[in-house]
């Protein structure tokens, strides 16, 4: 940004900056007077900054900062996987994110459906998919995983009236909703959560208000800088500490209260929320999106038998997968450390759990920055590259 014929810097990971927000942090975890002071975030994306950047050394060791159901292949159901497996296995052309691929079913997952010889690829965007259902005879089927910012891109391609071969099977998911079954756990510790930035660009901050009301539990929406993320958090620790429960905007310069009109229209048009299973976590009401009825003829699921493939899987493996801490993880009950499988049977080569899968599941993202613990191992914010 120029400003005046000079250059100024927006320095949203300036260390000085990062390090007189973590005093403050502290400063407001001691004003407090608690022993303990727990606070989740819903997102992938925040977890990767935490870890990238050093920051759990930066935070006061009575504040503990976990990661919730924020990852949307991690959550992503068995049932929903064994429908895409399904269809590949049926010979329909099966189109996902680079990530779904070795996501588990409940018998195998699209990557071991691809090496059986099934026609499963890749897109980088829901555009990408009907681009080549264009130049298909076959039917084409987008396996639609993700939250908010994914399902409105999703919409705005139905909108769009793609070819008629192009079909959708939809396990986009909603996060307002499971922050509700977050806070009524039995035996929660959440006090407070961090909402995730850029899904409050589409659904505005003013749409947690209802949930702070019902649960009083604060809510602040971060963007994904260190600095972001530390203001962020001395805000929300702060409003524990009083007592006074509200939503707060951290993230002014790309949320506002309303959020985008537009893309809620989009969404809303095309997608109806339903209740359903997040993986390890719950039976979530209003959390699923399914298409309306009036899109029906893209829906993979009104035009394909998506009944789960039938080979079973050996008693060895499900012994291990029963064996996986991935459902504790994404409710905030464990960390990967706690999991007897983390970095041993289970690695980004050979994932057990579909934490493991993901570039935003906590496990694979502790396992690529080497997390050891809740508190973190490495500051390395004093060496982060400036923003220009």
């Amino acid at each position: 940004m120029t400003v005046g014929g000079e250059s100024t810097m927006i320095e949203f990971r300036d260390a000085g900056r990062g390090h007189a927000l973590a005093q403050a942090l502290r400063r407001a975890v001691d004003e407090s007077g608690r022993e303990r002071i727990t606070v989740m975030h819903v997102c992938g994306s925040h977890e990767q900054a935490i870890a990238r950047y050093g920051l759990r050394d930066l935070f006061p060791e009575r504040l503990e900062v976990i990661m919730g159901p924020g990852c949307p292949v991690c959550i992503t159901d068995t049932d929903e996987v064994d429908e895409a497996v399904a269809l590949a296995r049926q010979g329909v052309r099966v189109l996902t994110y680079g990530d779904m691929l070795r996501v588990p079913g409940s018998v195998m997952s699209l990557a071991d459906a691809k090496r059986e010889g099934a026609d499963v690829g890749v897109v980088y965007s829901v555009a990408e998919a009907a681009a080549q259902a264009v130049a298909s005879d076959a039917p084409v089927v987008f396996f639609a995983t993700g939250f908010e910012t994914t399902a409105v891109a999703t919409a705005a391609v139905l909108l769009g009236e793609p070819p008629a071969g192009f079909q959708v099977l939809s396990a986009h998911k909603y996060i307002p909703p499971v922050m509700e079954i977050v806070a009524e756990m039995p035996g929660s510790r959440v006090e407070g959560f961090l909402a995730a930035g850029h899904a409050a660009t589409i659904t505005g901050w003013g749409i947690f208000d209802d949930f702070v009301a019902e649960h009083g539990r604060p809510v602040a929406v971060a963007g994904f800088e260190p600095l972001d993320i530390l203001a962020a958090l001395c805000r929300l620790v702060e409003m524990i500490a009083r007592a006074e429960p509200r939503t707060i905007n951290v993230y002014p310069r790309c949320v506002t209260r309303e959020g985008n009109r537009c893309a809620q229209q989009t969404l809303w048009r095309v997608f109806r929320a339903t209740g359903g299973l997040w993986r390890g976590i719950a039976h979530v009401p209003n959390g699923n999106l399914r298409l309306r009825g009036t899109y029906a003829r893209y829906d993979a699921r009104e035009h394909f038998d998506t009944s789960a493939a039938s080979s079973p899987s050996t008693a060895a493996a499900r012994a291990l997968a029963g064996r996986c801490r991935c459902g504790d993880i994404m409710s905030g009950i464990a960390t990967p450390a706690d999991c007897a499988l983390f970095e041993r049977e289970c690695t980004p080569e050979a994932p057990v759990g579909a934490c493991m899968v993901s570039s935003e599941g906590t496990c694979r993202i502790w396992q690529q920055y080497g997390v050891r613990s809740g508190n973190g191992d490495a500051a390395v914010l004093g060496v982060c590259p400036r923003i220009p």
